[in-house]
């Protein structure tokens, strides 16, 4: 198992701020760990890993905190708060340049991935069977749907990091390659999981970015369906 990151100072101080107010304000607005995991679609544990500073917080995460305890983002973390601001305001330099909106192609939502256990495997489906589809722009070379992660396991607290809650698309048709964020099914069941693919001297690996995760050697009963291609984050 590989050693776990630690957050930066900045970082682990945006984490105090965040459960100061938290323990200050949970009371007069009623709300708990579990009520605010079920506003940011993730799970209580994801909640107290960002209070207690296991995991980076991030601009959606905070603008929701934020949202959630009634407070200025900058209460929180002023750089997140100074990068939320950044894009605001280069959003509004830009709606001169705003072009009529051309819809990208739908792809199904199959189910949610359990990233980092194995979970429910992507099996044949009818359109019947859909409830919610997202649309992309990406180049797609296959067949394509999106999974919802569920779970840490994709979660760093520095670098590349797919937390709970994001939106993931999978293409079936891309070729995987060392380093490319897949979903992995075992041939001999119905069971899926979502990592990265690590090659090494011909060996294949699934690891999880969260480094608490275990990487785990890929034998001949696993293989890659999909190559995940864009991942999107929806609060509503």
């Amino acid at each position: 198992m590989e050693n776990k990151k630690t957050l930066t100072p900045e970082q682990l101080e945006d984490a105090k701020r965040l459960k100061a107010l938290y323990e200050s304000k949970k009371k007069e607005l009623k709300i708990t760990q579990y009520t605010i995991a079920d506003d940011l679609g993730i799970s209580q544990g994801a909640v107290g890993h960002y209070l207690n500073g296991r995991i980076a917080l991030n601009a959606p995460v905070v603008s929701k905190m934020a949202h959630i305890l009634q407070c200025k983002t900058s209460e929180i973390s002023p750089s997140l708060a100074k990068e939320i601001n950044h894009y605001a305001h280069a959003l509004d330099n830009n709606v001169s340049d705003l072009r009529p909106y051309t819809p990208g192609k739908r792809y199904p939502v199959l189910s949610s991935v359990q990233a980092g256990c194995w979970s429910e495997a992507i099996e044949a489906y009818t359109i019947d069977e859909i409830s919610e589809w997202l649309e992309s722009d990406a180049h797609i070379q296959g067949d394509a749907f999106w999974l919802k992660v569920e779970g840490d396991s994709m979660t760093a607290p520095t670098g590349q990091s797919v937390p709970e809650g994001n939106y993931v698309l999978f293409d079936t048709g891309k070729e995987p390659m060392n380093g490319s964020l897949v979903i992995a099914k075992l041939t001999d069941s119905n069971e899926a999981t979502f990592k990265k693919l690590i090659i090494d001297a011909g060996q294949k690996y699934l690891k999880g970015l969260n480094p608490a995760w275990p990487m785990v050697p890929v034998n001949g009963n696993c293989k890659v369906i999909g190559v995940a291609v864009e991942a999107k984050m929806r609060f509503l």
